[in-house]
C-alpha cells in the first residue's frame, strides 16, 4: 500500500512546465473594469503568459525599485492588449523586468 493514505500524490508537473515557459519581461497594470487594476505579463515579445489581481502582495515585490512607463498607446501593445480599450491602455502602468 502507499503511503498517500488513499490520495494520489500529484505528479511533477509544475517543475517541467516551468522549465519551458519563458521569463516574464513586462508587467503591466491596467484597469480591470469595475474600479480594480489587473497585473498581466508578458514575455519578452510581449505575449501573455498569465494574469491575476494587481493587489496583490506578489505585484509590490515585483514592481519594488522599478519605474514605469505610463501608457501602453505603442504599436507594439497593440495584440498583446486588444481586449482592452485606448483610455484603459493609456491609463496603464508598464514595467520592464530584469530578466
Amino acid at each position: 500500500m502507499s503511503d498517500g493514505f488513499g490520495m494520489e500524490s500529484p505528479g511533477r508537473h509544475l517543475g517541467q512546465a516551468s522549465a519551458r515557459q519563458k521569463p516574464a519581461r513586462w508587467l503591466v497594470l491596467i484597469d480591470a473594469g469595475g474600479g480594480g487594476l489587473l497585473a498581466r505579463l508578458f514575455d519578452e515579445q510581449r505575449r501573455p503568459l498569465v494574469e491575476f489581481d494587481a493587489s496583490t502582495e506578489e505585484t509590490n515585490s515585483m514592481t519594488g525599485g522599478l519605474t514605469p512607463v505610463k501608457g501602453a498607446l505603442g504599436a507594439e501593445w497593440d495584440q498583446a492588449l486588444a481586449g482592452h480599450s485606448r483610455a484603459d491602455r493609456a491609463g496603464a502602468e508598464v514595467y520592464e523586468l530584469a530578466v
